[in-house]
């Protein structure tokens, strides 16, 4: 007999016709993926130190360089407004999620979801395999991201130094191997309170070295005017607005609301709230700070315009501090991810009707995620250019998981009147969104094209 679930919501089936008690439904088995990786036991507290991690990563430093590309009017409406839509979107995930657990049948994954809402083949063939590939690149990008960062430390230190990147991502690659046989997800939620505090340590610096640098007497001259020939403009709307989109995206939220002890009813709300005042004060202090110091010279990281002529424009313990906190802070973005990957490997290796710490599991458990850790880590070694590719995986992956199936999944859930207003807002984000995912994907490759000339493996990026 499989392990049953000790936290599913009981909910009244009927009325026993003699002497009307309350009947519930038979408890669902779990899977062990379920029961081991996704175990519900948060608070919406919990939930929100998730929530922030898996959205607020050192990727917001890349927003300067956004608005750079759309200019302040465009730029700020971009950015106010893929907030409001993803704030939207995740209430609405979250509002079909505890509609179902109503029901009685809690559901813990994202291909859960698309299952028992689009039918059988939209989980098993679109949705798993698509969250699945999303959420294990942004390990390798974080990962790489992890190996720039302490490239950077290293040749602060010793400029002359010789060590190379991928002898840097593969230092950095040891963290996420012991952090990931951290058991469940519910596991890192110190860890997680620890990050949003990371995220909010390293957008104060770079918000408080831009401000630095724009008073300084070696403040670059700023020009506001969006560069680049009218085709150029054109493609970099849509790389900027894929940037943003990108920085906004989770790909995991029904797996965070999964580690909520039941009954979620409104937990998820007070969660995003949490996430959402991270997000509104880092966001925004980092892109206006750095686009106003620095102007359409905003680099793809403001970190990058620290450096003038290959000399810090601030002092060395400042960038030194800065990095420290984003390796800290994307060391636990990248476990947040690993989640789906454990959680597949769970579900296939683990058996559910042992103990989560026998040896029966532990063993599979650590030979695999130490494996899906070295593979993420070699792949970051051999493609540092992996962000051009990450860009590509967003406009495919990120926007249809955040601002087209959440859209899609209350419509056909709830099945608002086709002339009420929220159906044709859902409608409309959706249909919005479909094209952004075709003209993202082309940016993207354009982008791959133009740099496809620097790309080789184990490049000394």
């Amino acid at each position: 007999m499989g392990t049953l679930a000790p936290n599913l919501m009981e909910v009244s089936a009927g009325r026993d016709n003699e002497n009307g008690a309350a009947r519930s439904p038979p408890a669902k088995v779990l899977d062990a993926g379920a029961l081991f990786v996704l175990k519900s036991q948060g608070s919406w507290l919990h939930c929100g130190y998730h929530l922030t991690t898996s959205i607020v990563a050192p990727v917001i430093l890349t927003l300067p360089f956004a608005l750079a590309l759309l200019g302040w009017v465009g730029g700020l409406i971009c950015l106010a407004l893929a907030a409001l839509v993803t704030f939207y979107s995740y209430n609405l995930l979250s509002l079909v999620l505890e509609h179902q657990e109503k029901l009685g049948h809690r559901q813990l994954r994202f291909r859960d979801m698309a299952r028992d809402i689009l039918g059988p083949g939209w989980g098993k063939y679109f949705v798993g395999p698509l969250q699945f590939w999303i959420c294990y690149g942004a390990v390798i990008a974080c990962t790489l991201l992890g190996g720039q960062s302490l490239k950077f430390i290293y040749l602060l230190s010793n400029p002359d130094g010789t060590m190379k990147l991928h002898q840097f991502i593969i230092i950095f690659g040891t963290v996420p191997l012991v952090l990931a046989q951290m058991p469940s997800f519910h596991s890192l939620r110190h860890i997680n309170l620890v990050s949003l505090i990371l995220c909010l340590a390293f957008s104060t610096c770079a918000t408080a070295g831009s401000i630095y640098i724009g008073h300084s007497d070696n403040a670059p001259r700023r020009e506001y005017t969006v560069k680049g020939s009218a085709k150029d403009r054109s493609f970099g709307i849509f790389n900027a607005i894929s940037i943003i989109a990108t920085t906004y995206a989770s790909g995991i939220i029904p797996e965070i609301q999964a580690t909520l002890a039941p009954p979620v009813k409104g937990k998820m709300f007070k969660g995003l709230c949490v996430c959402y005042s991270v997000i509104l004060t880092t966001y925004f202090s980092v892109a206006i700070s750095g686009y106003w110091a620095f102007g359409n010279q905003a680099m793809g990281t403001v970190l990058s315009n620290f450096m003038g002529d290959g000399k810090p424009l601030l002092p060395t313990w400042f960038l030194l501090m800065t990095n420290v906190f984003t390796l800290l802070q994307v060391s636990a973005v990248t476990v947040v991810y690993l989640q789906p990957t454990n959680e597949v490997f769970e579900k296939k290796f683990a058996d559910p009707k042992k103990d989560q710490f026998s040896v029966r599991n532990v063993v599979p458990r650590l030979i695999l995620r130490s494996l899906s850790v070295i593979v993420a880590t070699t792949f970051a070694a051999m493609l540092p250019f992996f962000g051009d590719i990450m860009a590509l995986f967003g406009a495919f992956g990120c926007i249809p998981l955040d601002f087209i199936l959440p859209m899609i999944f209350y419509n056909v859930t709830f099945k608002p009147s086709k002339q009420s207003l929220i159906f044709w807002v859902n409608t409309s984000i959706a249909g919005v969104s479909f094209l952004l995912v075709g003209v993202g994907a082309v940016a993207s490759v354009r982008q791959i094209v133009l740099d496809a000339k620097t790309y080789r493996l184990f490049a000394n990026m």
